[in-house]
């Protein structure tokens, strides 16, 4: 007997959009993180929006742009807007409402994610060098032929958190409805605490909060950055979660894990640190062949996967690492379902932190309730919540991220 088919499919989907949007959307638990075209071969981007065409899941676009690759195949899409607002950017890189709103209401476009940090190099800008910045590139990010592009440290469109959840509001009201999130990597929890003041005074809730995690990689971020700043994915998504339990707003936004998660093991660990949806982009790299060669930022990119050189990226045939992509997808689903069955659940709600243990030294184990802290509901409005975290919460405000 199967042991997984006392667990239905549907247990693998789950819908993003509350109440304040228009068109909700049904996604996979797994899904393809940020990779931009530009960083990425058009054959690599090609493979990855077919697979998730095939395998039924969305393809996030990362802050380069909707590119043709990704509308070839007709796989749905999460468009990531970065501090560079590329496709929807002004000459001077500022903020273009009217490119937004065109591209936005695309059907192919299900979700919209506005990049705060990642964790691969958290406070930077990312930087496209010139090489491999193309006549078509440029059309699709509206900037110079063979010129480095580079996307600020911080957004120009808004300042503070309530200028970033009134910007949220404004981008989910040019997209006609459509859910609209926020990416970051905690580093100071105040900040995040603003965030959460900020939503409640304005009574404005994201539809989805993506965590990413200090591990999160690129061959392209500084190495004083990678692995250093940032908090790691496990300390940043249980804040997260917890944070927003105690101030109320968990049941009406989504959370998504991003930073290394590769496997079926990975995903349950997220699930039960409170993740609702686990992203991929190493995994899916591997998928279509990346051997993690780290050349990432050269144009030499032996496996064809991140490099403009046509002599190169033909070497990925779109067809087969398609298939590979929703194999990959479908089959860390299909071990999602075994381990939860086989622990005796039937439903993904089911696993909690005190069901995964760790070893953190000889002899010692302990599971993740007692390694990672939580909080009660509401307990920060209420102030039944006296914590480590209350001098974070106290100092945070809605008007300033200082």
């Amino acid at each position: 007997m199967d042991v997984t088919e006392h667990i239905d499919d549907s247990e693998m989907m789950i819908q993003i959009g509350n109440e304040q949007g228009r068109k909700p959307y049904l996604a996979s638990r797994f899904n393809i993180s940020a990779m931009s075209y530009g960083s990425l071969s058009k054959t690599a981007i090609e493979a990855l929006n077919w697979g998730a065409k095939l395998g039924g899941f969305f393809h996030n676009t990362g802050e380069g742009g909707i590119s043709p690759y990704h509308v070839k195949h007709g796989g749905d899409l999460c468009w990531q807007i970065g501090t560079g607002y590329f496709g929807c950017r002004n000459v001077d890189g500022t903020f273009n409402r009217e490119m937004f709103k065109e591209s936005s209401q695309q059907e192919q476009v299900k979700l919209i994610e506005l990049k705060i940090s990642q964790g691969a190099k958290p406070g930077h800008g990312g930087m496209l060098p010139g090489s491999k910045v193309d006549e078509e590139i440029a059309k699709i990010r509206a900037v110079e032929i063979g010129k480095d592009v580079n996307s600020p440290p911080r957004h120009s469109a808004f300042n503070g958190p309530k200028g970033l959840i009134k910007f949220i509001q404004e981008l989910r009201e040019l997209s006609d409805g459509k859910p609209v999130g926020f990416k970051l990597c905690i580093g100071s929890k105040h900040e995040f605490f603003a965030i959460c003041k900020a939503m409640l005074e304005l009574k404005i809730y994201p539809d989805f909060i993506t965590v990413d995690g200090a591990e999160g990689g690129t061959g392209a971020a500084p190495v004083e950055f990678s692995n250093s700043l940032g908090t790691p994915l496990n300390d940043g998504l249980n804040f997260v979660h917890n944070a927003l339990i105690a101030t109320g707003l968990r049941e009406k936004i989504i959370v998504i894990a991003s930073g290394k998660v590769i496997d079926a093991f990975n995903t349950i660990c997220k699930f039960s640190l409170g993740a609702d949806i686990n992203n991929s982009a190493r995994g899916m790299m591997f998928a279509i062949g990346c051997i993690q060669a780290l050349r990432c930022n050269s144009n030499n990119c032996p496996a064809g996967v991140a490099t403009q050189d046509p002599k190169l990226y033909k070497l990925v045939d779109v067809k087969d690492k398609s298939q590979r992509v929703a194999k990959y997808h479908d089959k860390t689903l299909s071990e999602v379902k075994h381990l939860l069955s086989a622990a005796g659940f039937s439903k993904v709600s089911e696993i909690k932190k005190s069901h995964i243990k760790r070893r953190i030294g000889p002899g010692q184990i302990m599971n993740y309730k007692e390694i990672y802290p939580g909080m009660e509901a509401n307990s920060l409005l209420d102030k039944s919540y006296q914590g480590d975290w209350i001098d974070d919460w106290e100092k945070a405000n809605s008007e300033t991220f200082k």
